[in-house]
């Protein structure tokens, strides 16, 4: 497994990602009460901006990430293991149906097949699991400054369309942000920044 990751992570909590991550928990909290039996699943964790404001409010985080170097700096954090698992690798190689609750931010763009990836959530989480996912709206390749991706942003209704023929029912889809960036050297490009939030029926 290629870790795209492993020369970032080191310098990867800068004063931007953290103020990103930050404003997703914000508004993922306006909108869900974690509860403090769930048992809670990130996607594409990183570094832990996101995952780690979570641990405290319910019983258990899994972590998980495809990139080992990513994790690595989590691990770092950590000042306890008691509720934290860690799952170094896809999604799908999480396997036990346990989960009450996933959230991701800015992961699914780069994830290659969402239709199994939502097959395998609906598979692992219980009845009434909560799903929140962060990401960027439909964009023109420039977020990533062009570089070959996955996805290059989601159209919410195709996304919710997938989700609803994967078994979920989506309850919202709606932008909670506007992030600026450099799209090209010297221009600043806006991207919206939607929330899905979807329960397993």
């Amino acid at each position: 497994m290629t870790d795209n990751f492993a020369n970032r992570a080191a310098d990867w909590d800068q004063p931007s990602k953290i103020e990103m991550t930050d404003i997703f928990v914000s508004a993922m909290l306006k909108k869900i009460t974690p509860k403090k039996h769930w048992k809670a699943l990130e996607i594409g964790a990183g570094t832990g901006l996101v995952g780690l404001q979570i641990v405290p409010k319910v019983k258990t985080v899994v972590f998980e990430d495809t990139s080992e170097a990513m994790l690595s700096v989590l691990k770092e954090k950590l000042t306890s293991n008691k509720n934290v698992e860690i799952v170094h690798g896809e999604i799908t190689d999480y396997t036990e149906q346990d989960i009450d609750f996933v959230f991701s931010c800015m992961a699914f763009h780069h994830i290659p097949d969402i239709d199994s990836t939502l097959k395998h959530l609906y598979h692992i989480s219980n009845s009434g699991a909560t799903i929140v996912i962060g990401d960027i709206r439909t964009e023109d390749g420039s977020f990533h400054h062009f570089e070959p991706i996955p996805h290059q942003g989601f159209d919410t209704d195709e996304l919710s369309g997938k989700f609803t023929n994967a078994g979920f029912k989506v309850l919202s889809a709606e932008t909670y942000h506007v992030l600026k960036r450099e799209r090209l050297p010297g221009v600043i490009g806006e991207y919206e920044q939607f929330m899905l939030i979807a329960e397993k029926k």
